[in-house]
């Protein structure tokens, strides 16, 4: 073992792998619908490069010599103990790491940010690495990188040089300070960032990095100081090139006029670059209504950015499950009742309410750095305010669990409800979540010079004083670029809160097929519900770096303020309580009598002002706020050695593969082991592309 890493880095043992079941709904899809649903599998599959560039410089190389590795042995690691020299323990904990490098796609964990290095020693993973020249000249250009843990900042995802980012490469000096001023320059010349990198170059200026088939240079932008910005097409050039081909191959599969056209735009976006381009297949894409199919593929989310600005590639597509989607359509077809319920005047929600589509989905294909239970995209603030969104709950990610999970920190007592209802309470929050949080709420904006979306005259009244709101979104300006980093987690705080406060409604229970006579009956439901989400907020404590005081993940940071807030609600509606020195016994308590009475009245006023404070743009008061309830004491931070130890791998996935076998498009499944899911990825090559060793 490398004594050197400190323990909370090294790689995940004996994780849990889960196979995303999907063979029993492909099998019900038209051989139209399998075509077109294998094109776009390849296309998001396609983009594994751009994903693994846009964690860290090591990524990528460590991701091709894991294949060559598997490839040369045929997947039977036990090889390794011969042509290597090396014990079985330490063959199996290489396996391990190389599962998780390729399950996150990248060396840094895509839930928390935070690097993972071999639990085998340098020597003892060069001598696998040496097994032929290939990897052996791999290993030599990021045998560094690979273990390198100091200085500390380095081993979490953040603002560089402090930390680690794929989206400022070749940069060694480029500071926040810098990146910062090039993020007001794109503001101030309202340009789309989404699908960049920021290079700097020796002499002070930049380069705007736009993924785009086509190469060469575009416009050239001008700091304040007089420092330049150039625009380069091309960055993953090869890759962008590969996922427009399959793009049009889906295209012409297409099942109606909806999706060609978005396939249209998906396939010129990505040749010439054009977010223009992009925004349009998002405004086609919700008007798809109802497809057997869903999909959607891009530059969509900015979490792992630290400007809150660039977005990770991710693409996916899913077989939609018609007997759970009717639970989300009463959902859908209500929500204009429930909204009005929400804690704050008319005046700062959306004029209209646009009924989107809200599916269950099977996943065939999620590529990225990590799979998510729900989605509510696009992301495009002017699309969503005046074409609206759709809402998707991914059912074979969510029912996936694995043997060994052990529920920790519930009272015995509650253990037996916990572990029968934690799927629909769960199911629950992502449905509110999804739908009525990130889909409600109204940004009060002046979207073009002197036009504004409310009365500049007589602006809405905050209910938090009583007083005209002061701040609103300028022209160019978007919720992202005014709340920077906090945006992302923040907004998950938003719509977790808003699950949070009408997870409480017997009407919405209802919906969800929860009543006092059903086997898991209502309260019952809403007990664990709130019980899980302050069990989220603990187990939070994880993400909480104490060296950095940074929080590596953008949805336990949000969980993290919603136990503060439960703990603030008094009357002992929440406690944590251990008898234990070493608070080995710790356990959470939630009266659950109080729900209503004391969860839902302080989940109700920190949802008030996390809105209010959203809609106006007062970033200041938001931030401050929001900070405040994520910040973690010295009791909070006590805990987090009970988290550390008790903490558990997170689940790898194991996806399947498509191909095409005498004109017939075929499903490939693989086995629910580290071994299996190293094999899926080598049966990808041909679409991701072999590794390129100079």
């Amino acid at each position: 073992m490398a004594t050197a890493v400190p323990s909370h880095l090294l790689a995940d043992t004996k994780a849990p792998v889960c196979r995303l079941e999907i063979k029993s709904h492909f099998d019900t899809l038209s051989a139209q619908e399998k075509l077109y649903a294998h094109h776009i599998s390849k296309a998001s599959f396609a983009g594994t490069r751009v994903v693994l560039r846009q964690v860290s410089p090591e990524s990528e190389p460590l991701f091709d010599l894991v294949l060559a590795v598997a490839k040369y042995v045929s997947c039977d690691f036990s090889k390794l103990v011969g042509y290597a020299s090396v014990s079985e323990d330490e063959v199996t904990k290489f396996v391990e790491f190389g599962a998780q490098v390729l399950a996150n796609l990248g060396n840094y964990k895509s839930f928390g940010d935070q690097k993972f290095v071999p639990r085998i020693g340098h020597e003892t993973f060069a001598k696998i690495a040496g097994v032929t020249a290939e990897t052996a000249k791999i290993w030599e250009g990021i045998k560094d990188q690979v273990y390198k843990v100091h200085p500390e900042g380095i081993t979490l995802l953040g603002y560089p040089p402090e930390h680690m980012s794929g989206y400022y490469p070749d940069s060694p000096a480029i500071t926040k300070a810098d990146i910062e001023a090039c993020g007001e320059t794109f503001v101030d010349n309202g340009v789309l960032v989404e699908h960049t990198r920021l290079r700097q170059l020796e002499g002070g200026d930049f380069e705007m990095l736009v993924a785009s088939e086509k190469t060469g240079n575009g416009a050239t932008y001008e700091l304040k100081d007089g420092r330049k910005i150039k625009t380069v097409y091309g960055d993953h050039s090869q890759e962008m090139k590969a996922m427009a081909a399959e793009l049009e191959g889906a295209r012409k599969a297409a099942l109606n006029g909806t999706q060609e056209k978005m396939m249209e735009e998906y396939v010129k976006s990505f040749r010439d670059g054009s977010l223009e381009a992009h925004k349009e297949s998002q405004r086609h894409w919700i008007k798809d209504i109802g497809p057997t199919i869903e999909t959607n593929i891009g530059f969509i989310e900015t979490y792992r950015d630290p400007a809150g600005t660039k977005a990770y590639f991710e693409g996916w597509v899913a077989v939609v499950n018609k007997e759970r989607t009717k639970v989300f359509g009463k959902l859908v077809e209500q929500a204009g009742k429930y909204i009005p319920r929400l804690p704050w005047p008319t005046e700062f929600e959306k004029d209209k309410f646009q009924k989107p589509d809200f599916t269950s989905l099977e996943v065939l294909t999620f590529n990225s750095d990590g799979i998510p239970a729900g989605i509510n995209i696009p992301n495009y603030d002017d699309i969503r305010m005046t074409l609206g969104f759709k809402n998707v709950s991914l059912g074979n990610v969510l029912n996936a669990k694995s043997p060994s999970e052990r529920t920790t920190f519930v009272d015995e007592k509650d253990l037996a409800l916990f572990e029968r209802l934690r799927g629909p309470a769960f199911e629950l929050q992502v449905g509110l979540h999804e739908l009525l949080g990130h889909g409600s709420g109204k940004l009060l904006q002046e979207t073009e010079k002197g036009v504004f979306n409310f009365d500049k005259e007589h602006p809405p009244v905050s209910p938090l004083d009583g007083k005209p709101v002061e701040t609103y979104y300028k022209v160019g300006e978007t919720w992202g670029s005014v709340f920077g980093p906090t945006a992302a987690s923040y907004e998950e705080c938003r719509a977790e809160c808003v699950a949070m406060y009408l997870c409480p409604d017997r009407e919405i229970l209802e919906v969800f097929g929860h009543t006092d006579e059903t086997e898991a009956a209502a309260e019952d439901v809403l007990y664990i519900s709130y019980l899980q989400m302050a069990r989220a907020g603990l187990l939070a404590l994880e993400f909480w770096d104490p060296k950095t005081k940074k929080w590596g993940q953008a949805h336990m940071r949000a969980r993290y303020s919603i136990l503060q807030c439960f703990l603030s609600a008094g009357d002992s509606f929440v406690t944590l309580d251990s008898t234990a020195a070493d608070n080995s016994d710790l356990t959470i308590h939630l009266d659950r009598s109080k729900i209503r009475s004391h969860g839902l009245k302080a989940v109700e006023q920190y949802l008030q002002k996390l809105h209010i404070f959203k809609a106006s743009a007062d970033v200041k008061r938001g931030t401050e706020l929001y900070d405040q309830m994520t910040s973690v004491d010295e009791t909070m931070a006590g805990y987090r050695d009970a988290v550390m130890r008790k903490k558990q791998p997170r689940k790898q996935f194991v996806q399947a593969n498509t191909e095409i076998k005498d004109g017939e498009v075929i499903l490939k499944e693989y086995e629910a082991t580290h071994e299996g899911l190293i094999q899926s990825w080598i049966e990808r090559e041909e679409i991701v592309g072999a590794a390129k060793v100079e």
